[in-house]
């Protein structure tokens, strides 16, 4: 049976409806409406897929009736010519900026009437450039002839159009298409990303696909976008577009995108990068959070169990009252309290706040990963794996699993590994390039210190490289410790490598906070010579040339630059700032600091 028609479709029928579509096709009846395919990085628009609908209150208005209905009266390629030049009419100045996506069954590869270039011929008419057009082949029609459906690509690409693999993940041999099609972009079907949120399976596959995409210079479009969740997870597995109604609808006009959802996918974006400096000591638990719907305690259990029926990923529900979180109702334990004999009966229909917990883990949207974990390993047993209700100033939030907690916290510390100095397990050379290219670029005042040890080469040549390691940790530990006492979120500490660090804090006080660590460092560095050395306040060693000479103790130099929005035009600039201000305090013996 073809798709949109009931099993028992008449003879009469038929012929009504095939009569139909060719007076669609003679009078080119056909609408189009183009839906933008966003950048799920940046927010910019890639370009706009082409739909094609029938006349308004015509039988074959919705799209599977249309093309069903060609495939079984033979119109197939008269359907699918007339809805592309259709779209290439109503483009317009689409194709100026933005690429058009442009849908093609594969079916009419079958047709003895393809023709070779019949498309570039109308493009050229009309002085349309060909590399504005993406070819969409579906997915869903089932191939017997690869061979020949190579043909149609190499029809296209050798005149140069690009090529997407439509509804991947819906099709019949899926992997065997994507390697025979060699495709620029690859749509993922809206099956995979509905409910992505929610099922770790899913996740997983796709991240796979993601991974594959990268390596292949393939980009990924997640279609069906529906929910903010949705885009949200999209968006933290690395997809590179998106589509769907949650995005923009399909219209017959070009319609730029909503400024919400724009500034929604370019903050998302500015919580992934923050993630990089995350530790689970510092990280929040509202950026795990997703949005489940909430219950208010009067809702009856006739509710909770239909909820809990259509949608079967839910392990529990947040009841809220007014936006405040009150309880939480468990399935296990809903389930089990109705499996009892008179269970039915009896919480059918009363209210949920009769069955719920009443004292949940709940937790502000700003509290640590690691603070979270330990609550939550806290609850009893049976409690251990409920959900974490959210909240932001104190209203209900959202709620996160403790799966999601363990999987956020191991991701933190292998990217934190991955990127941090080995030495100290500080912020590493990437990381510190990425923290100065953010406060150039931000509103906020700021004040960048370079730390740089003077003398500590010859320490290093009397002492050995393994008590030089010692007072590098020194080094860090009492750096940290006076940043941490400052007790400002948004402080960055790293390790650019050897006997040089850099801060990055608000431009509040820095100079007693210099003063600070000069005096810290001063007073604990001297446990790190021999009694001999300390009493001197010097060490003999050899000088570059070969011949003895007194070094004083290892000193601190702090030279640190200023700034607030469009004081450097970026990261290089500030940093060649900071070397002049640094060198001005390498020119004392003794601990000291500079701020330009």
């Amino acid at each position: 049976m073809l798709s949109g028609f009931d099993v028992d479709t008449t003879s009469n029928e038929w012929d009504f409806l095939c009569a139909e579509l060719r007076d669609i096709i003679n009078n080119r009846r056909i609408k189009t409406v183009f839906q933008p395919i966003v950048s799920l990085t940046d927010a910019v628009t890639l370009g706009y897929e082409a739909l094609s609908r029938g006349p308004s209150g015509s039988p074959l208005e919705q799209p599977d009736r249309l093309f069903a209905t060609a495939t079984a009266c033979d119109l197939l390629w008269e359907l699918d010519l007339l809805c592309r030049f259709r779209a290439l009419e109503m483009a317009g100045k689409i194709m100026e900026k933005h690429l058009l996506f442009l849908n093609v069954d594969p079916k009419i590869i079958n047709d003895p009437r393809f023709q070779k270039g019949l498309t570039r011929g109308y493009l050229n008419s009309s002085q349309t450039d060909v590399l504005g057009i993406v070819f969409e082949i579906t997915e869903k029609t089932a191939i017997q002839d690869y061979k020949g459906f190579r043909r149609i690509l190499d029809n296209y690409t050798s005149q140069g159009y690009q090529i997407a693999l439509d509804d991947t993940g819906s099709g019949y041999s899926g992997l065997t298409l994507l390697a025979e099609t060699r495709p620029q972009y690859v749509k993922l079907d809206m099956e995979l990303v509905r409910n992505i949120d929610k099922d770790s399976l899913k996740q997983a596959l796709i991240k796979a696909l993601s991974q594959f995409a990268n390596a292949t210079n393939i980009k990924l479009v997640a279609e069906g976008i529906e929910t903010i969740n949705e885009l949200n997870t999209l968006i933290d597995i690395g997809v590179h577009y998106g589509q769907g109604f949650l995005l923009q609808r399909p219209s017959p006009d070009i319609l730029e995108l909503g400024s919400d959802i724009i500034q929604h996918i370019q903050e998302r974006n500015d919580v992934k990068q923050r993630e990089l400096f995350y530790s689970p000591l510092t990280a929040p638990i509202g950026e795990i959070a997703r949005l489940d719907l909430p219950f208010s305690p009067q809702a009856a259990g006739q509710e909770i169990i239909k909820y809990f029926n259509n949608n079967p990923e839910i392990l529990g529900i947040p009841i809220v009252d007014g936006d405040r979180p009150v309880g939480l109702l468990s399935k296990n334990e809903f389930l089990g309290r109705l499996a009892t004999q008179y269970g039915v009966a009896v919480y059918m229909n009363r209210p949920v706040h009769l069955l719920m917990d009443n004292k949940p883990l709940i937790v502000d949207y700003k509290t640590p990963l690691d603070q979270v974990s330990k609550s939550a390993v806290a609850r009893s047993d049976e409690n251990m794996y409920d959900y974490i209700i959210v909240t932001k100033d104190n209203a209900y939030y959202g709620i996160t699993t403790v799966k999601a907690l363990l999987e956020r916290t191991t991701q933190l510390e292998l990217t934190r590994a991955k990127y941090s100095n080995p030495l100290t397990g500080l912020p590493g050379n990437f990381l510190i390039e990425q923290e100065l290219k953010r406060v150039v670029a931000g509103e906020q005042d700021y004040a960048v210190l370079y730390f740089d040890l003077d003398n500590f080469k010859a320490y290093n040549d009397i002492y050995g490289f393994e008590n030089g390691d010692k007072i590098l940790f020194l080094t860090a530990k009492v750096i940290q410790a006076l940043l941490n006492q400052r007790q400002q979120t948004d402080t960055f500490f790293g390790h650019i490598g050897g006997d040089d660090f850099v801060a990055v804090v608000r431009n509040e006080n820095i100079a007693g906070l210099c003063e600070d660590i000069i005096e810290a460092f001063d007073q604990q560095v001297v446990e790190c010579y021999s009694e001999r050395d300390r009493n001197r306040g010097v060490i003999v060693s050899k000088n570059r040339h070969g011949f003895d000479e007194q070094f004083p103790l290892v000193a601190i130099s702090i030279g640190v630059v200023t700034g607030k929005k469009n004081s450097f035009r970026n990261h290089f600039q500030l940093g060649e700032a900071a070397s002049q201000v640094k060198k001005r305090c390498k020119l004392t013996w003794t601990s000291c600091y500079h701020i330009a």
